[in-house]
């Protein structure tokens, strides 16, 4: 009996397309602390030099964090007159991201709560 040999290409593509497919339907907890701009489209943003990622809140509740972004984007965001165009034009499409799951109600008031004491 002949076995067939599947190329070795056809199977690297079908482990990496699964690879690239966990990052955006993976969701994990945000730990980088993000600060309110001004947007219509965009409520906070945050930046982590040690993991190199840009978190980006948006009005409606997503909450998305861009990997192996440099810190010179991130100051060119916060920069921009329209946030929104800004994440179009130079991040969306460019850098691999995960969904990260928004912080619950309660504990943005106990962080609210906590920066008024200081």
């Amino acid at each position: 009996m002949k076995v067939s040999r599947v190329p070795v290409f056809f199977i690297l593509a079908l482990i990496f397309s699964g690879l690239a497919r966990a990052d955006s339907d993976e969701v994990i907890r945000s730990r980088i602390k993000r600060q309110p701009v001004v947007s219509t489209n965009v409520a906070s943003v945050g930046y982590s030099r040690q993991l190199h990622a840009l978190e980006i809140e948006f009005v409606r509740g997503a909450v998305y964090r861009y990997l192996n972004v440099q810190p010179r984007l991130y100051r060119r965001l916060l920069a921009a007159d329209s946030k929104g165009r800004f994440i179009a034009e130079n991040l969306r499409g460019k850098y691999r991201f995960i969904r990260v799951r928004p912080r619950s109600d309660a504990a943005r008031g106990t962080e609210q709560l906590a920066s008024r004491e200081r």
